[in-house]
């Protein structure tokens, strides 16, 4: 039976981060990084948009993913001169009718006090930047001048997992079958195959599988997989300067390369939770709901040709759309990293070090996670994201 000082239950961009910035913290004992998936075919970190942004209405998260922009910008410094993500600084155009006007004006308030490049502009203005786009239904929108835009996620998890092939972090492949407790502590966990791995702290970092893994502890986490399926289409026409841009519906759009992406396009009323191994696209959803919205604003967009899609499974907190992170207060050494909602992927680098720094320290150092506590799930008290893409 093998003993370790943590175990970390995921090991795609959340998990890799911690065990990276556990070592980067001085953090001496020994570490176990779990993964089921070692190809990461079905990781939410790898069928994501790949996409930053710090168009947050809540001020915790811009303070996260602006960690986050930070790494991108040292990121040869940090991983060494040959280190490339892509990291592509489109912007963000988020675009509002009349009625969600007061809305994007209190986040762009929030947006600048944190020091977010963000400009708000009326749709005349807009149409001047981008003569492509129709102004049908829209009053204004909030566009990222710099530090917001898309990247290769598969290149991002693969710096951290390279990195931590030199950090002394045992990489286990398996799916984790059952975590012990005793009172108010777990001891370890349980492989598929029946090892049994002691551990002083449990890490739960399973993304859109996080609810199972808390309940094997005895725990209740309102985190669930709910499917999410993107795009590719080709059109004649080509926008170099489109962001990523969020119609008021919701569905989004941005070039990649030669093609463009969009999404966006699931209702999240009276949806459930995803099955675990379905990931088939939801293929009606382009031509019955997506097309028409492109169609709208991007009148170029009338002769446009689906060519593939995929779908992935976002870690979605039923409770607010935020994520969870830190020790539950009762169990204080089973810590959560969970239910982002579409947010892991560029929140990971951030929480991971702020994890780090709560082991290693006793506490946060570099970004207080406190807000997005345990505590808020027990009391059902929402602390509530408005800006979920």
């Amino acid at each position: 039976m093998a003993h370790y000082d943590i175990v970390i239950v995921g090991g795609a961009i959340v998990g890799s981060s911690l065990a990276y910035h556990l070592r980067k913290e001085g953090f001496s004992g020994t570490v176990a990084l779990i993964e089921r998936d070692p190809q990461f075919a079905h990781a939410a970190t790898t069928l994501s948009m790949a996409s930053i942004r710090q168009q947050f209405s809540i001020a915790e998260n811009i303070r996260l993913s602006r960690f986050t922009l930070g790494l991108f910008r040292r990121l040869r410094e940090e991983f060494g001169t040959e280190a490339d993500i892509g990291f592509r600084e489109g912007g963000y155009l988020i675009l509002a009718g009349e009625e969600g006007l007061p809305i994007l004006k209190a986040n762009h308030e929030t947006q600048i006090a944190e020091g977010a490049d963000i400009v708000l502009e009326d749709i005349e203005a807009l149409r001047r930047r981008f003569p492509w786009l129709s102004p049908e239904g829209v009053v204004a929108g909030a566009l990222g001048l710099s530090g917001e835009g898309w990247f290769d996620a598969h290149a991002l998890l693969a710096l951290l997992r390279k990195a931590l092939r030199g950090m002394d972090v045992d990489l286990i492949t398996a799916p984790v079958a059952a975590i012990g407790r005793e009172g108010n502590r777990v001891t370890g966990v349980t492989l598929d195959n029946g090892e049994r791995l002691d551990a002083g702290i449990v890490v739960n970092a399973a993304g859109p599988n996080a609810g199972k893994v808390a309940a094997m502890a005895g725990i209740a986490l309102p985190v669930e997989p709910r499917k999410r399926t993107v795009f590719v289409f080709e059109a004649r026409e080509k926008f170099a300067d489109m962001p990523l841009l969020v119609d008021p519906s919701g569905i989004y759009v941005r070039p990649e390369g030669s093609v463009y992406l969009t999404g966006g396009a699931e209702s999240e009323e009276g949806e459930t939770a995803a099955d675990p191994a379905d990931f088939e696209p939801e293929w009606s959803l382009f031509e019955e709901t997506i097309w028409p919205v492109l169609a709208t604003r991007i009148p170029a967009f009338e002769a446009i040709k689906m060519t593939r899609a995929w779908a992935g499974h976002y870690d979605y907190n039923t409770l607010d759309q935020n994520a969870v992170i830190g020790p539950h207060p009762q169990v204080g050494n089973f810590l959560f990293a969970n239910g982002f909602s579409g947010h892991g992927l560029q929140q990971a680098p951030a929480v991971g070090k702020a994890l780090a720094e709560l082991v290693v320290h006793g506490g946060y150092r570099s970004i207080d996670c406190s807000a997005f506590g345990y505590e808020r799930v027990t009391s059902g008290r929402p602390f509530r994201e408005l800006n979920v893409i």
